[in-house]
């Protein structure tokens, strides 16, 4: 399967051979086609698979065939659920448009900023908005946009949108679009809210289910490290040193432990960034654009902030801090190990949270081996699993028996 064979047209296949797309991803193939056919499209799609090339390549090949209409309209909608996110994809739509012969307006829309120069970018309307959905509907508010004209909405990372409690802001803008339009959905897990909300949203659907990257499965080697918890910085510190890891993407909990982990590692030499909401958009902003240019070596991220990042071939991610949510887990280590390149991740397992840590592998089906770094072993033996061992709880039999013992010492 070759771009071309999918029905693209030239200066999109154009762009995609300068970003050096060798074939179709697994969800490209099945989504293009689909999109172009104007169907709506529900569609099971892990980080690094390349989705957002599935639906971003066939909206523009449509837009590019159809006039804008003058006004404050937007044709196409894309909500996403963090700024990052929404600033990589408008980024993506541009390198993907930019040979067309009628130049597609796109523009990224989120807080974080002044509101103003998005207001001035509307005028005229737009071919694509990327938005959050606060900041969306603010700009609704303000009359700066329209989307009564919108031909396709997409939902990218529809179980974090919901995650991050924005059901009430969607429900508010899909009421403001138009009854016939094309409807797709990308998540990559899909919990009962997010089923519930495709099946109000879709119509007839065509469903996809695509692996996650080329070859399928994405290639990570994954590894669980026991440490006691005041030793994770020297740890990470360690490895970061001692396997010349350039860079590595690091999840903690708290937007002080960003800050805090990151002084440490600078402190020791190693340049070292904080990304997490409480920072301004500029700052935010810089940090990403420090670590893609390899200012900066480890990146201590939140949750929240590191949601949707895509960073090339990032070699490694670790979990200083473990995700509270199970499906999490996917989420952060498939910043590594796309687009078909290998990647390492790493989870600091401590005496309290192995049983969090094996409810994590039981969900995702896997068994890691523990393993010690001489030198940093824990001081904490972690506990067994819940129940017992096997073969080391007393029996009730065993029981009476000491209980008699004891009662004819006495």
């Amino acid at each position: 399967m070759t771009f071309l064979s999918l029905g693209l047209s030239e200066p999109l296949l154009r762009a995609i051979s300068e970003r050096g797309y060798p074939a179709p991803a697994p969800v490209q193939e099945l989504a293009i086609p689909a999109v172009l056919r104007g169907g709506d499209v529900w569609a099971s799609a892990q980080t690094g698979s390349g989705k957002t090339a599935a639906f971003a390549l066939p909206i523009l090949e449509v837009l590019s065939a159809a006039r804008r209409p003058r006004g404050r309209f937007v044709r196409a909608l894309i909500l996403v659920p963090t700024r990052e996110l929404g600033a990589q994809v408008g980024e993506a739509i541009r390198s993907y448009g930019r040979f067309l012969k009628e130049p597609l307006k796109t523009l990224s829309l989120y807080g974080g900023v002044s509101i103003n120069p998005q207001m001035l970018a509307l005028g005229g309307g737009a071919d694509v908005i990327v938005a959050t959905p606060g900041r969306l509907l603010d700009l609704v508010a303000r009359h700066a946009v329209s989307l009564s004209e919108v031909s396709v909405l997409v939902l990218d990372e529809a179980d974090r949108l919901l995650d991050l409690g924005f059901q009430d802001e969607l429900s508010r803008i899909i009421a403001l679009l138009p009854p016939r339009r094309q409807s797709l959905l990308f998540s990559a897990t899909f919990p009962p809210a997010v089923t519930a909300l495709a099946e109000a949203l879709l119509h007839d659907p065509v469903r996809i289910e695509a692996p996650a990257g080329p070859a399928g499965q994405p290639d990570i080697l994954q590894r669980a490290i026991e440490v006691d918890p005041p030793r994770r910085t020297q740890l990470l510190r360690h490895l970061v040193q001692e396997n010349g890891w350039a860079q590595a993407l690091v999840f903690v909990a708290t937007k002080y432990a960003t800050e805090h982990v990151a002084e440490k590692l600078r402190y020791a030499g190693i340049p070292a960034a904080a990304l997490h909401g409480g920072l301004s958009q500029g700052a935010r902003t810089r940090a990403l654009a420090d670590f893609k240019a390899s200012k900066v070596r480890v990146l201590l991220a939140t949750d929240v902030a590191a949601r949707g990042l895509d960073i090339a071939r990032l070699p490694v991610v670790v979990n200083f801090d473990l995700p509270r949510s199970t499906a999490d887990y996917t989420h952060r280590i498939g910043r590594t190990g796309r687009a078909g390149a290998s990647g390492l991740a790493v989870s600091f397992i401590s005496a309290g949270t192995h049983a969090h840590f094996r409810l994590i592998e039981k969900r995702h089906r896997l068994s890691l081996p523990r393993e010690q770094i001489p030198g940093f072993e824990p001081a904490e033996i972690p506990g067994p699993p819940a129940g017992g061992v096997k073969g080391k709880r007393k029996s009730k039999k065993d029981k009476l028996r000491e209980a008699a013992a004891r009662n004819a010492q006495g």
